[in-house]
């Protein structure tokens, strides 16, 4: 079979720098490609992404990083969803800029497919030229995931004995699993809105993670009482079916769906607020959005950046007694880290494609 596509190459009549092209002598540029499959082929573990994050996580604490406020595409109206697009930069042994697109569409699994596709490009700081391109759904699952767990690591009370989590879908798999490889639970709860859902979840919980999964059919009885909460719902309107009242001192909250799911007086009761980027506070989306447009949150108010906290800039939980408030949004620095470190496991695995860009 004939190919279909041939190799473009200039006029051999004209200069190559008249069409916007390098001169003859530039270096080549070659780009590095991972799939899903690939992903799934590095199998990472626990420790390899966690111990990424957490790096990552101590250089933006320190300043060793430049990152951008989130910016959201619509691309049209009556469709449940929106494109997240984050961008930023990380120094030191990575040194790479990326862009990470991901379409969050929460009715996708009507017709079986993830809420989420992401795509992660990486280029060379020092002149621009792409290095690498990686499918970033699994990358957002894994970092969201160790973000959560690593806030807790830093924020949880000690010994917490009881996890709850609202949400299945997404993140949730990697913020359960990252958070047991943490700490030892006594009881881990689960719910969300659709019963074959969560108990699809919980089967698989339990089969990878070798433990009991309680699945609840309510709110309440999954989150009164727990030691750490994490809410990671998919409303399609802002709902407050997070009550403060089921809270209890000395927790651990983690709140992060899109639309907020907790009410106003949440904050009433914490004595620390901490954020992944206070930069990603603002914008149209967050569970705290409305606390953050009505100063409930401010820059003022807000402890610390988590990465503060993991550098040693700022206090972690000082006291069993204190409640805190972690919520984080995302950060593109996660995302370079994190496919940073696949792209290096893969290199040694001989894992993915090269492609020539340039």
């Amino acid at each position: 079979m004939p190919h279909l596509f041939k190799r473009a190459l200039p006029p051999t009549n004209f200069p190559r720098y008249q069409f916007g092209m390098a001169p003859e002598n530039t270096p080549p540029v070659y780009l590095d490609f991972l799939n899903r499959f690939d992903i799934e082929a590095l199998n990472l573990t626990d420790a390899e992404i966690l111990s990424a994050i957490e790096d990552s996580l101590a250089m933006q604490g320190r300043g060793e990083t430049s990152i951008e406020p989130r910016m959201h595409i619509h691309p049209r109206a009556g469709v449940e969803g929106h494109f997240n697009v984050l961008r930023g930069w990380i120094g030191e042994d990575i040194d790479a800029a990326g862009t990470k697109v991901v379409g969050d569409f929460v009715d996708n699994y009507k017709t079986n497919r993830p809420s989420e596709y992401g795509l992660l490009t990486l280029f060379d700081p020092r002149n621009g030229a792409p290095k690498a391109i990686v499918e970033a759904g699994g990358i957002t699952d894994m970092r969201t995931g160790a973000v959560t767990a690593i806030g807790a690591k830093y924020l949880a009370p000690k010994n917490p004995k009881i996890l709850a989590h609202i949400g299945a879908r997404g993140t949730a798999y990697w913020n359960i699993r990252l958070l047991c490889h943490l700490f030892d639970f006594d009881e881990v709860r689960i719910h969300s809105r659709r019963p074959e859902s969560r108990n699809a979840f919980a089967t698989k919980l339990e089969a990878d993670l070798g433990r009991k999964i309680i699945v609840t059919d309510n709110w309440q009885d999954c989150l009164e009482g727990a030691d750490i909460m994490v809410e990671a719902s998919r409303l399609s309107e802002p709902t407050p079916l997070f009550k403060t009242e089921w809270i209890k001192k000395g927790a651990l909250v983690i709140p992060y769906g899109t639309m907020s799911a907790v009410e106003l007086n949440l904050t009433d009761i914490m004595a620390k607020v901490v954020m992944d980027d206070w930069g990603q506070a603002f914008g149209k989306f967050g569970s705290l959005r409305e606390h953050v447009d009505t100063k409930r949150i401010t820059a003022e108010t807000l402890h610390a950046e988590l990465g503060q906290i993991v550098a040693g800039v700022k206090p972690a939980r000082e006291s069993d007694d204190e409640t805190i408030l972690f919520w984080h949004r995302g950060l593109s620095l996660s995302d370079i880290a994190l496919g940073h470190a696949m792209l290096t496991k893969a290199k040694s695995m001989g894992v993915g494609q090269r492609l020539r860009f340039y």
